[in-house]
């Protein structure tokens, strides 16, 4: 057999393996999701939620504070301490046995959000209707580039024995 014939073969062989077990891996993440799903349902603590936001909102006040005041509105500057923000309350409401995200959970968000980033809005952007004329133009030059491409469908295929 041709060396690189057998090699071909191996590739083969072995995507197949790989497909099987990705397959199979895929399959089994899906049940143990489902497993999560059917677990006990617990109450929602609200008073511990609330005690627990306050910890996650004092180590994003902590980490903040290594943070310019003048970035704050620039998200590259504070994105990992964000990210560790909201992972923090994700799964402290889920430990407590609380849905993420809740009414709770979303007004302490929304008061940090107040408190670090209430500057940062952009001045409102007003648009404009464009001008009759450059309306017009907007809309008859799709249309006659329309009409030219059919014209030049027509022609070329009554001219088809001469360009042939």
């Amino acid at each position: 057999m041709d060396r690189n014939a057998l090699t071909g073969f191996k590739v083969f062989v072995m995507g197949i393996l790989v497909n099987t077990l990705m397959t199979s891996a895929l399959s089994e993440t899906e049940s143990l999701e489902l497993g999560f799903t059917r677990r006990p349902l617990l109450l929602c603590n609200e008073t511990r939620l609330l005690l627990e936001m306050e910890v996650c909102g004092d180590d994003f006040k902590r980490q903040m504070a290594r943070v310019d005041s003048q970035h704050w509105c620039n998200l590259t500057h504070f994105i990992s301490e964000y990210h560790l923000f909201s992972a923090c309350t994700e799964k402290n409401s889920e430990r407590i046995g609380c849905f993420w995200p809740n009414p709770l959970v979303e007004g302490f968000i929304i008061h940090i959000h107040k408190h670090y980033f209430s500057n940062c809005t952009l001045e409102r952007v007003v648009w404009v209707d464009p001008s009759d004329d450059l309306l017009a133009v907007l809309i008859l030059i799709p249309i006659l580039l329309t009409l030219a491409m059919i014209a030049l469908v027509v022609w070329c295929s009554k001219r088809s024995d001469i360009l042939a």
